[in-house]
């Protein structure tokens, strides 16, 4: 059984090391395979790490703050798969809709499991 590290700064920086890697894998993603198919249709994806940044920002990067910039990055990372199933379905877009909702639940999974991640280090008391 692995533990969380038990520091509230270990613990910190282990939810923030999730987010950043959530987010470089999106960005690898959308560069290097695409989600959607080719072209500039990804673009939509990059506005649940620019929200989150945002949210970040304006609740300076506590641990509280940082759990809700996630969680925005996650819902925006839904919305933005629920235009590209749209987008898919009614478009001669070379993408499966299977593959469309599997990945945007993944980058959603990723950015909520950070931000689960930082409720933890709330609880702890940093």
């Amino acid at each position: 059984m692995t533990r969380t590290p038990s520091t509230p700064t270990a613990q910190y920086v282990l939810a923030l090391g999730v987010a950043l890697a959530a987010v470089a894998f999106l960005l690898l993603g959308i560069g290097a395979l695409g989600i959607v198919g080719d072209g500039d249709r990804d673009a939509v994806y990059l506005a649940a790490p620019v929200a989150g940044l945002v949210v970040a920002v304006v609740t300076g990067f506590r641990p509280r703050g940082m759990a809700m910039a996630l969680g925005v990055a996650a819902v925006s990372t839904v919305v933005a798969g629920l235009w590209s199933v749209g987008l898919v379905a009614t478009d001669d877009v070379k993408a499966s809709v299977a593959d469309v909702v599997m990945l945007t639940l993944m980058y959603a999974g990723l950015f909520a499991f950070a931000a689960w991640l930082f409720t933890r280090v709330r609880a702890s008391g940093a």
